[in-house]
């Protein structure tokens, strides 16, 4: 069974990088962010002080699209020499360009075919995640986007996920902002908790003052990471950190 879920996974990542070599590509944005905070909560029910590099690629074509990031933390005082790389690779199929047909409707824009690879981290896990996406036409909002996922976990039991994604950009006076963001929800097993992960960012963008909107961006992002890693309250707090942000895009 554990063979079928990773064939089903690699199958759409197969399917979206065929594709990307055959079909139009409409966007593409990579980014590379630096996050900073000393309330990141670690094993022990202790908080730690750590500075993230992010780099991130996502793309647009009229097939799907692709979503790619790598986190590298460096961790600083007790936490120094505890860094790790951690990464997830998303491709996501347009079932309304695979089926030739506008499968809109009402709010919902279209409907996917949807995989992740979650790679790295502290366990060094290798989870595979397949599902479907609804992008959903909100007012005020670049994207609003829900994907139910089964997840085959390779440390802990098989859950289920659901991930939020959304973008709304917005301006007061002459200032341009960006809120933007996730959360995930899993469901709990016998040897793990349920989680809830709800991370927003708000972002100043102030290569707009300059004539150069979009490219880069200053804030802060809040994270509530209640049963961090599926851990309960009586090895690890939950997480409520503030972290300091700039965002760069090229």
């Amino acid at each position: 069974m554990t063979h079928c879920k990773r064939g089903i996974a690699i199958a759409c990542l197969t399917i979206a990088g065929i594709s990307s070599a055959q079909a139009e590509k409409l966007f593409s944005d990579s980014s590379i962010s630096l996050l900073h905070s000393d309330q990141y909560q670690a094993f022990g029910r202790e908080q730690q002080e750590q500075t993230f590099f992010t780099f991130e690629n996502v793309t647009a074509h009229d097939w799907g699209g692709t979503f790619f990031f790598v986190d590298v933390n460096q961790g600083h005082g007790r936490s120094s020499g505890q860094d790790d790389v951690y990464g997830e690779f998303s491709p996501a199929l347009s079932l309304s360009w695979l089926s030739g047909r506008d499968l809109g409707l009402g709010p919902i824009r279209d409907l996917s075919l949807a995989a992740t690879y979650e790679f790295g981290g502290e366990t060094d896990l290798n989870n595979y995640l397949t599902g479907i996406s609804l992008a959903w036409d909100v007012p005020g909002f670049q994207y609003v986007n829900t994907t139910f996922y089964y997840v085959n976990n390779s440390e802990v039991s098989d859950d289920l996920q659901l991930t939020l994604t959304w973008g709304s950009p917005f301006e007061i006076g002459p200032a341009r902002f960006l809120f933007d963001g996730f959360l995930d929800y899993s469901t709990g097993e016998s040897d793990h908790a349920s989680e809830l992960n709800f991370t927003p960012q708000l972002k100043l963008d102030l290569g707009h003052f300059n004539g150069h909107p979009g490219v880069l961006y200053a804030g802060i992002e809040y994270a509530y990471w209640r049963n961090k890693y599926g851990l309960r309250d009586e090895v690890m707090d939950t997480e409520s950190s503030v972290s300091a942000l700039v965002k760069f895009h090229f």
